[in-house]
């Protein structure tokens, strides 16, 4: 095992319910649209998860964006901050 840290890992309707106050279904049209960036689903015998720190990493660069668009600036690309 090259990795040796261990990937917490979240199921989709724990996200989804306490993460984000969404149905487990828009996490899924979230992963149609490349254009968002939304952490890649981790399949596990058939259930769905995510990396807690990719959900961590995304939720940071969208508040950052979110702020940005508020304040009536263009927000800044991810890889720029």
């Amino acid at each position: 095992m090259a990795d040796t840290a261990k990937r917490v890992l979240i199921p989709d309707p724990v996200v989804a319910r306490e993460r984000y106050n969404v149905h487990p279904h828009t996490l899924r049209r979230w992963d149609q649209n490349p254009a968002l960036g939304f952490p890649p689903v981790v399949k596990v015998n058939g259930r769905r998860y995510r990396e807690a720190d990719k959900l961590d990493a995304w939720d940071r660069a969208n508040s950052r964006g979110a702020a940005a668009l508020r304040a009536g600036r263009t927000p800044t690309p991810p890889e720029a901050a």
